[in-house]
C-alpha cells in the first residue's frame, strides 16, 4: 500500500520515484486560459442537511478553496458560519434529530479513508469520535437518536467492515453487526435489527441482522440468475416491514431499479414481498417515505433526474415536481415532508442548493449559495444514441463549441466507476476543453450505471473486452457521423476512465492522437496489491480474482503492452491516492520514458483520488486543455 507522504514525488514506492516532467510546457491563448481558469475555479455546494426545525441547513462547500462545512439560515441572507476545521477536507454531513449535533466525515490528507467528527451547530464541542486509527475507514450511516450515530468501520487490516453505534458524547463504541463487509443503511427503533448492504460491487444485497444473535438474513431470495441486487433499505415507521431499492428482473423492465416492500416477522424473519414502484424507462436513485402515505421518488431517466410523488399503497403517480437543473445528486427532506433542500447541477451550473416546495414545486436558490459562473460561455450537450455491432444500444452526451458546424478536433471522455454514468451535470474539464475549441463526447459504454443491472454487469470479469470494443464503436460513430476529424481525436478519463483511456491508446494506437489518463490503473495486478483491502475485495467480481484470474488481469492491463502506445499521453494523479495508488501512473510513465515514448506526469501534492483543492483543480483543467490543444 502506498504511504500518504507530503512531498509531491515521495509517494511512489522505492524504485518508482518519478522523474521531473519531460515534455515542454503547454500554453493556451490568454483568453482561453482565463475562461478555463474561471470554469475550474467555480465553487459549488453539496450534501445538504436540514435542521430538524427546518430553519437552518448544513452543507459542504469549496468556496474557500477546499470542501468545508458551513451552517446557514435557510431563508435569510446572513453570512454562513464555517464550523469545520481550517484544514479538514469534509466529505458529508448529517444533523442529529434533536438539532444539537452535526456529524460529518473528514478525509484526512486527501486519502480515501474517512474519520467521523462531531461538532455543535455553533462550531463548539468539536471532537473526532471514530476513525482515529490511520488504518481505519469510516463509512457514513445516520443518527439513531439524539446522541447516537451508527456507521460502518473497516479496520484496515482486512476486507471486512462492522456496523458500530457511536455515542457522540462519551465516544463509546458498540458493535451491532459483523461478519463480512457491512455498509449500514438503517437500524430499528429498538436497536434489535440492523439493515446492511453486503457483497462485492454491482452484486450487493441487503441483509437484516439480528443484533443479539448476529444472524444475517437476505431480504430478497436468490433468483435463477444468481440474485436480485439491492442497494439500500429502511424500516417502515411501524417496524413491521422493510422498503428496499432493488433491481427488478424481467422484461420489459430489463433489471431496472425500483422499490420493494418486504414484510418482517417480530423476530426479523423476512416474509412476503411486493413491488411498490417500477418503471421500464428509469432507475430509482433514491426515495423517502412520507407521513401522508406517499413516497418521494428520485428517478434517473437517461441521466436526467425526475422527481415524483407516488401513492405508497399502489404506486400511482400523485405529482411530478419540475427541477431547475437536470441532475439531483443529493437532497434533504424536512421533518414534515413538505419541503426539501435539493443539491442540483447542470452542464452550465456547479452543484448548488435549492429550497423546493413539494406541494407546488416552486424552487428557490438558497441565499447562502456560492456565486454561480456566468453561463454565457458554457455549452449544453445533446444526448446522442448509437448501436454497437452486437445490437446493444449505447448513448452519450455531445458537447459542441459554439459555431462549430463541421468535423472538429474531438476528445472522447470516459467516466469512472466503471459503474458510474455520464449525465448532463457540471464537468469543469469538459467545459474547459470546449472553451479551448474542442468537441467532447462523453459515452456510456456497457458497464455504466443508470440503464438497469443487465447493462451494468455486461462488462464483468471475462466480458470486459466487450466494453473495450464499445470504445472503437464510439469513435467509428463519431467519424461516420461527421462529428470527429480522423487523426485529431483524443481520449480522456479519470479513475476507471483513466484505465479505459490507457487501454484504448494501447489497443488502437492509430485511433487516438493523444490521451490524458487521470488516477487510472495501469496494471490490475499491482492495483489489487496496492489498493485498500476492502476495495480489493469489493472489486473481484468487477475485474477478476487477483490470484485465480491473474493471467486474465495481465491480459487486460495496459502495462503488459505499453510498447504499442505511440500517442503522447499525460498522466495525472493525486500523490496521496490510496484507492488507485499513485504508483499506477508512475510505473506507466517511467516505462514509456524508458521506451522513448512521449509522456508526461503531473502529481498533485496532498490530493487523493478526487482532486478537491481549488489551485489544483485550476492546474488540472489548464494542463488537460493545453495538452489536447497542443497534440490535436
Amino acid at each position: 500500500m502506498v504511504s500518504p507522504l507530503t512531498d509531491r514525488w515521495s509517494s511512489a514506492p522505492a524504485g518508482l520515484l518519478a522523474a521531473p516532467q519531460t515534455a515542454a510546457p503547454d500554453f493556451l491563448p490568454s483568453a482561453v486560459r482565463r475562461a478555463v481558469t474561471e470554469i475550474a475555479a467555480a465553487p459549488g455546494a453539496w450534501c445538504p442537511a436540514l435542521s430538524p426545525d427546518g430553519t437552518r441547513v448544513a452543507y459542504v462547500t469549496d468556496r474557500s478553496g477546499i470542501p468545508r462545512l458551513e451552517v446557514a439560515a435557510l431563508e435569510q441572507e446572513a453570512l454562513p458560519a464555517v464550523v469545520s476545521g481550517r484544514h479538514e477536507e469534509v466529505v458529508s454531513v448529517a444533523w442529529s434529530p434533536d438539532g444539537t449535533w452535526l456529524a460529518y466525515l473528514v478525509s484526512p490528507g486527501g486519502s480515501i479513508r474517512a474519520e467521523l467528527h462531531v461538532v455543535r451547530p455553533d462550531g463548539t464541542g468539536h471532537r473526532v469520535v471514530a476513525g482515529e486509527d490511520p488504518r481505519a475507514t469510516v463509512f457514513a450511516g445516520g443518527w439513531t437518536g439524539p446522541g447516537s450515530y451508527v456507521c460502518s468501520i473497516a479496520p484496515g487490516d482486512g476486507p471486512g467492515a462492522d456496523v458500530v453505534l457511536v455515542d457522540v458524547v462519551t465516544g463509546g463504541h458498540r458493535t451491532l453487526a459483523s461478519g463480512g463487509f457491512l455498509a449500514v443503511t438503517a437500524v430499528s427503533a429498538d436497536e434489535r435489527l440492523v439493515l446492511a448492504r453486503r457483497g462485492p460491487r454491482v452484486h450487493r444485497h441487503i441483509v437484516v441482522v439480528d443484533v443479539a444473535t448476529g444472524v444475517q438474513r437476505r431480504l430478497i431470495a436468490l433468483d435463477a440468475r444468481g440474485g436480485v441486487a439491492s442497494e439500500d433499505g429502511r424500516f417502515a415507521p411501524d417496524g413491521r416491514s422493510v422498503y428496499l431499492r432493488a433491481s427488478l428482473p424481467g422484461e420489459p423492465f430489463t433489471d431496472r431499479a425500483g422499490l420493494v416492500q418486504v414484510l418482517l416477522s417480530e423476530d426479523g424473519v423476512p416474509g412476503e414481498s411486493r413491488v411498490v414502484l417500477r418503471r421500464p424507462d428509469a432507475d430509482l436513485d433514491g426515495y423517502a417515505l412520507r407521513t401522508d402515505g406517499t413516497v418521494l421518488a428520485v428517478w434517473n431517466r437517461d441521466g436526467v433526474t425526475e422527481l415524483r410523488v407516488h401513492a405508497l399503497c399502489d404506486g400511482a403517480l400523485v405529482r411530478q415536481i419540475p427541477l431547475p437543473e437536470p441532475v439531483m445528486p443529493g437532497w434533504s427532506l424536512s421533518t414534515d415532508g413538505t419541503t426539501m433542500v435539493a443539491e442540483l447541477t447542470g452542464p452550465r451550473a456547479p452543484r448548488g442548493l435549492f429550497r423546493i416546495s413539494l406541494d407546488d414545486g416552486t424552487p428557490a436558490l438558497l441565499p447562502s449559495a456560492p456565486p454561480r459562473p456566468d453561463p454565457g460561455g458554457l455549452v449544453t450537450p445533446v444526448r446522442y444514441e448509437y448501436v454497437a455491432p452486437d445490437g446493444l444500444r449505447l448513448s452519450g452526451w455531445l458537447y459542441t463549441p459554439p459555431g462549430v458546424q463541421e468535423r472538429n478536433r474531438t476528445v472522447v471522455s470516459f467516466h469512472g466507476g466503471p459503474e458510474g454514468q455520464e449525465r448532463p451535470d457540471w464537468s469543469p474539464v469538459t467545459q474547459a476543453l470546449v472553451a479551448a475549441g474542442l468537441t467532447v463526447f462523453a459515452p456510456n459504454v456497457r458497464g455504466s450505471g443508470g440503464f438497469g443491472r443487465a447493462f451494468l454487469t455486461a462488462d464483468d470479469g471475462p466480458a470486459r473486452a466487450a466494453s473495450f470494443d464499445d470504445v472503437r464503436t464510439t469513435v467509428d460513430e463519431l467519424v461516420t457521423a461527421g462529428i470527429a476529424e480522423p487523426g485529431r481525436i483524443g481520449a480522456y478519463g479519470w479513475s476507471y476512465g483513466g484505465y479505459l483511456t490507457l487501454v484504448a491508446l494501447t489497443l488502437w494506437p492509430d485511433m487516438f492522437a493523444a490521451g490524458v489518463t487521470g488516477a487510472g490503473m495501469s496494471d490490475l495486478r499491482t492495483f489489487f496489491a496496492g489498493t485498500e483491502p476492502w476495495m480489493a475485495a469489493a472489486s473481484v467480481t468487477e475485474y477478476g480474482d487477483p490470484v485465480a484470474d491473474r493471467d486474465m488481469l495481465a491480459a487486460i492491463s495496459p502495462m503488459t503492452c505499453l510498447e504499442r502506445l505511440t500517442s503522447p499521453v499525460l498522466f495525472v494523479h493525486g500523490d496521496r491516492d490510496t484507492n488507485v495508488p499513485v504508483s499506477e501512473s508512475v510505473q506507466a510513465h517511467q516505462e514509456l520514458q524508458a521506451l522513448g515514448a512521449p509522456s508526461d506526469l503531473l502529481l498533485l501534492a496532498g490530493e487523493g483520488h478526487t482532486i478537491v483543492g481549488r489551485d489544483h483543480l485550476v492546474e488540472l483543467n489548464e494542463r488537460v486543455a493545453a495538452w489536447f490543444d497542443r497534440w490535436l
